[in-house]
């Protein structure tokens, strides 16, 4: 594949890397993921209104999803560093 694009050109697949900037932004939103996780858990377990609290839960079970995903994305790229060396 050649890495220069022409003008115009749309790039049908992203490279295969992760630049110290792309991580360092990943890492950022693992952090926000998970301090939302926990914060939907706490306070899904303070509420006494069940609709609410069920809600609260689901919430955090997406967060915690985003979270895994990115974390997976993360141990891809690190196999696949890992393999070049």
């Amino acid at each position: 594949m050649d890495m220069q694009s022409q003008p115009g050109q749309v790039m049908t697949q992203p490279p295969n890397i992760i630049t110290v900037k792309d991580e360092l932004y990943i890492t950022d939103m693992m952090a926000w993921n998970l301090n939302a996780a926990k914060k939907a858990h706490f306070f899904a377990g303070q509420c006494n209104d069940q609709e609410i609290s069920q809600a609260l839960h689901k919430t955090a079970a997406m967060h915690e999803q985003h979270y895994n995903k990115l974390l997976n994305h993360l141990d891809r790229q690190a196999t696949a560093a890992n393999r070049m060396n």
